[in-house]
């Protein structure tokens, strides 16, 4: 059968960058009927929540960065109501116990060069040589370099790989030496070109935080991240299709599982990196083969009643490589307390990252035994909490390896016509950034089918 239609847009993926991307397409000035379609039973992607004992905890982000706008502005438009840690500060794991992080140190690097001599979490000798930064000469090489290259050369292989290696490169999963420190962390390379020292660009960026008076560096919609896509998805309405998969994609068409096949006139793919090499098939640049993932999880743990009390002040820690089974671990109980959890202590443990993910391996109960026990021995918990549950995203994370933004202009190049491809394996992992580049996508789509033409079909076999 066939119809006259507005131009259509279908949207593969049903993560907060789909939704959004269909969100804004729908509230733009052009005529455009929107289609979006995702493999899962629910849309949403990686912000969801999963039931531990009688509470409710989030699988995925428990927050996003306020400092990023996007999503905070996002939630505004939405009517979502926002709320801010109950808790501040983070510690570093140490053969000798956690430490706690430098505060007033954005991206772990203190403005004073006072307070690293001052910090234990490194030897003598590693505060000596972190503090060299100050009369190293800038790099005068324009071209991308790892992050790990970048610390190494600025602080040294002891507060790369023990301080602050760990907490940056941890929020990608992903090996320091191999990230693109542009593509990660560019703030960085700025501060190298403009001030010639990392601790001095800490200083002022510390300095402008001061005098903007900054709120809280982190935030989420009361009640959890996933109200996001919640509100996002019920906006889209009956143009979400879940239980939908899409099996390949070409220049103008999108063919799903079982043979139907759905014209439009642009083709969003806000899908991994590996997902959308599926699906173009040959047609797939070959960068986007490029772009690697590794697979994560978290394990949630709730412990008895009166076990709050044995978590110090803060809201978790990091974990410099291989130094425990989990890389990083959140107190929900003291970042985001609530009523339902009385005084009871609620960790979040987070495994697998580049070089760890063989930890995924392993049965549940031996990542619970292996985090809980680890847990105990540097906070007053017991070594077996009361429920726990185990959830894993396999290949969930994309790397962003060194060249990978000269990467991503290849590939966006060299896209079938009428295709478009955004998400966490281009445009930045966190959810800001994912609101970002939604943003953007469709502002570009609206001005590309502004003078297309209306005409489509849809075959049902």
């Amino acid at each position: 059968m066939s119809s006259r239609r507005a131009h259509r847009v279908v949207v593969v993926g049903g993560g907060v960058t789909g939704l959004t991307v269909a969100y804004r397409l729908l509230r733009s000035d052009v005529a455009v009927e929107v289609m979006l379609v995702e493999a899962g039973s629910h849309a949403g992607g990686k912000l969801r929540s999963v039931a531990v004992g009688d509470l409710v905890l989030p699988a995925g982000a428990d927050s996003f960065l306020a400092r990023k706008p996007w999503a905070v502005e996002l939630c505004h438009e939405l009517g979502i109501e926002l709320e801010i840690p109950g808790a501040t500060g983070a510690y570093l794991w140490t053969d000798t116990g956690l430490v706690p992080l430098l505060k007033d140190a954005p991206f772990g690097i203190p403005g004073d060069v006072g307070d690293l001599f001052r910090w234990p979490g490194l030897s003598a000798a590693g505060k000596r040589r972190a503090a060299q930064d100050l009369v190293r000469k800038a790099r005068k090489d324009e071209g991308d370099e790892s992050l790990g290259s970048m610390l190494r050369r600025r602080f040294g292989d002891e507060a790369t790989d023990l301080a602050v290696g760990p907490l940056l490169a941890g929020l990608y999963a992903g090996d320091v030496d191999r990230l693109s420190v542009r593509a990660t962390f560019p703030d960085l390379v700025a501060w190298e070109k403009a001030q010639g020292s990392l601790f001095r660009g800490s200083q002022a960026t510390s300095k402008l935080a001061r005098r903007s008076q900054l709120g809280s560096m982190f935030a989420r919609p009361r009640g959890g991240v996933d109200r996001l896509t919640d509100a996002l998805a019920d906006r889209v309405g009956e143009r979400v299709r879940t239980g939908a998969l899409a099996t390949a994609v070409e220049t103008g068409r999108v063919t799903l599982e079982g043979g139907q096949t759905i014209e439009a006139d642009t083709v969003v793919l806000a899908t991994p990196a590996h997902e959308t090499v599926r699906l173009l098939g040959t047609a797939a640049p070959a960068d986007l083969a490029g772009i690697p993932s590794v697979s994560t999880g978290v394990l949630l743990m709730v412990y008895g009643d009166g076990t709050q009390a044995g978590l110090p002040d803060g809201t978790g820690f990091v974990v410099p490589r291989g130094r425990a089974p989990m890389t990083a671990a959140t107190w929900l109980s003291s970042k985001w307390p609530h009523e339902a959890f009385g005084s009871r202590a609620v960790v979040r443990c987070y495994v697998g990252a580049a070089g760890e993910e063989d930890v995924l391996d392993a049965d549940d109960a031996d990542i619970v035994e292996a985090c809980a026990r680890h847990l105990a021995a540097v906070v007053r918990l017991p070594e077996v909490p009361e429920h726990a549950r185990v959830v894993r995203w396999p290949a969930s994370m994309p790397q962003y390896e060194v060249g990978h933004l000269e990467r991503v202009e290849r590939i966006r190049e060299e896209l079938p016509a009428g295709i478009v491809v955004v998400g966490q394996a281009y445009d930045g992992v966190g959810v800001p950034d994912c609101v970002r580049a939604a943003n953007e996508t469709a502002e570009r789509i609206v001005d590309m089918l502004a003078d297309a033409p209306t005409d489509h079909e849809e075959t049902v076999p």
